[in-house]
């Protein structure tokens, strides 16, 4: 893979990469840091619409020059951000705009109309599916490019959307496989929250929104605890679900059984990975689920939705169990069929087979390779 075009400038909409991370900030991370290693001569310009500061320890000034918007507050903030994107691309002219979420197309659009400057939409999941809003929808169809994180997307995007399939790109989400790796449960976690090495213990790492699936696995797990009494379900992350979370599991009687672990931070979630026996989020509104390869890559079993873009990880299956996210049943048949160790697939119960496939299949040399080739093509 030989860079080109070393010496052009690109302009990244980001809504946040630094703090909080979820899949988007994820990605986002990803693409920021591949753009800059393949086109080490390039100058990156990044907007950071809700970040106060950028993280001086991770990025240098030399390529990549940061505008933060996170002080501001309200109308005020879009405002000064807009402007200054659209300035700054008629003053520096980029080579291309990358968008990472739909919201921001509609300044992406007015510059492409003011200079011909083109743009990419990144589309991850529930955001480009539920377009909201006829200049969104204006701003998508005149993309140059729209990059789907999965083939899900990107399948619903064809359908839904009705875009031009020529204008439309797959990028699938990677991970950093040198931080997620095979290891014993650590003793630290299991003291902290009084667990024994051998209780089984369910997983899920995620934010904490209503479709995640969460709440079905709490409504699973009297199901799972008649055959496996000394279960355990640890759930981390925080979000807007939280109270409701709290109450669903005092309805339950689920407290001497269920932790909530709150917000993680990214030094420690691999010891969370490898203190479960299984991963498990049935989301129904997934775009592709990051979080699903950081397990794998620890070689975890894993339980995902099969009515989203959680296929896609698993392969459609290969690397784990899919289920009925809506059906309370099926997903505590499965968890106990996977944790009593009598799942069809045998494949979940070998770990180093599980990392090395899905690092084949979405390291972050591949993503890199893919970038490079969508940059290059009609150029």
């Amino acid at each position: 893979m030989q860079p080109k075009y070393e010496t052009h400038r690109y302009h990244l909409l980001f809504p946040n990469i630094f703090g909080f991370k979820g899949g988007e900030q994820v990605y986002n991370n990803f693409l920021l840091c591949s753009l800059k290693e393949v086109y080490p001569n390039s100058q990156i310009t990044v907007f950071l619409k809700r970040d106060k500061n950028f993280d001086e320890d991770n990025f240098t000034p030399k390529n990549v020059q940061f505008y933060c918007f996170g002080h501001l507050f309200g109308f005020l903030q879009i405002l000064v951000f807009s402007v200054y994107f659209i300035v700054l691309g008629i003053i520096q002219r980029p080579k291309v705009v990358i968008s990472s979420h739909i919201n921001f197309s509609p300044i992406c659009y007015c510059l492409y109309l003011l200079t011909g400057i083109p743009f990419w939409i990144v589309a991850h999941g529930l955001e480009i599916w539920q377009l909201k809003g006829p200049l969104r929808r204006l701003s998508l169809h005149h993309a140059e490019r729209t990059l789907a994180v999965s083939m899900y997307t990107f399948n619903r995007l064809l359908k839904e959307q009705n875009l031009d399939s020529n204008k439309v790109f797959l990028l699938r989400n990677t991970f950093d496989a040198g931080r997620f790796n095979l290891a014993p449960k650590p003793q630290r976690l299991l003291t902290k929250y009084g667990l024994k090495s051998n209780q089984p213990i369910i997983l899920t790492v995620t934010r904490l929104a209503p479709y995640k699936g969460y709440d079905k696995i709490l409504h699973a797990l009297p199901y799972i605890r008649y055959v496996i009494p000394n279960l355990h379900y640890v759930l981390v992350g925080k979000g807007e679900d939280k109270q409701r979370i709290e109450a669903l599991i005092k309805k339950l009687e689920l407290q001497n059984c269920v932790t909530l672990v709150g917000f993680v931070s990214d030094q420690e979630l691999c010891d969370y990975y490898n203190l479960c026996d299984v991963f498990a989020m049935p989301s129904c509104g997934e775009g592709f689920g990051i979080v699903f390869l950081e397990a794998l890559a620890c070689g975890k079993p894993v339980l995902a939705g099969n009515q989203d873009g959680s296929i896609e990880p698993l392969l459609n299956g290969q690397l784990g169990c899919l289920v009925d996210p809506n059906n309370i049943h099926q997903i505590a048949y499965s968890l106990t069929q996977i944790l009593s160790g009598n799942y069809a697939n045998k494949l979940l119960y070998k770990p180093e087979k599980l990392r090395k496939k899905v690092l084949e299949e979405f390291g972050l040399t591949r993503f890199k390779s893919r970038l490079h080739d969508l940059i290059s093509i009609n150029q």
